[in-house]
């Protein structure tokens, strides 16, 4: 069972079609993700995203190398996706990605429900933290690439 929730929150200009396009993309996860993790995916490509596919990765987190599986749980085009943690450094991890068309744009929603080992002393001393840092890294490249309004400023809650 989770005992933390990050949510995520973040306008994009261009339509529910182009954006979830990017996503489905799994070589555009190296590009908005952040370059101190030297985060790799080792699945082979092309990746054909589906419920039931499973995708390797390899990070470094504060000096540890790390290998993460994830398999996608729920595949809706171009409503939302689901990927979960099936090996990897979280006791629970489970992202669901939405994508909602909202006023001549695309308004993702990302919703990660996770667990740590250490409990609350971990999460706050280092996972809450680092996520943070993630997902704002996230948001800066997804408005570099898609562009942004500040109408709509990014939200992150962890």
């Amino acid at each position: 069972m989770p005992d933390f929730t990050l949510t995520s929150e973040q306008w994009l200009p261009p339509s529910r079609d182009e954006v979830f396009q990017f996503y489905a993309d799994t070589l555009n996860l190296e590009h908005i993700t952040p370059p101190w993790l030297r985060f790799r995916v080792l699945t082979p490509f092309p990746i054909i995203l589906d419920a039931g596919v499973e995708i390797d990765y390899w990070l470094r987190l504060h000096g540890f190398p790390i290998r993460w599986r994830s398999r996608i749980t729920v595949w809706k085009p171009t409503d939302r996706f689901v990927d979960e943690q099936i090996r990897g450094p979280y006791l629970h991890w489970r992202h669901e990605h939405t994508f909602i068309p909202h006023e001549g744009g695309t308004l993702v929603r990302d919703r990660v429900e996770y667990a740590v080992p250490g409990g609350r002393l971990v999460n706050f001393l280092w996972v809450r933290n680092d996520l943070h840092r993630i997902f704002v890294y996230r948001q800066r490249q997804l408005s570099g690439i898609f562009g942004s309004s500040s109408r709509y400023p990014p939200a992150i809650d962890v």
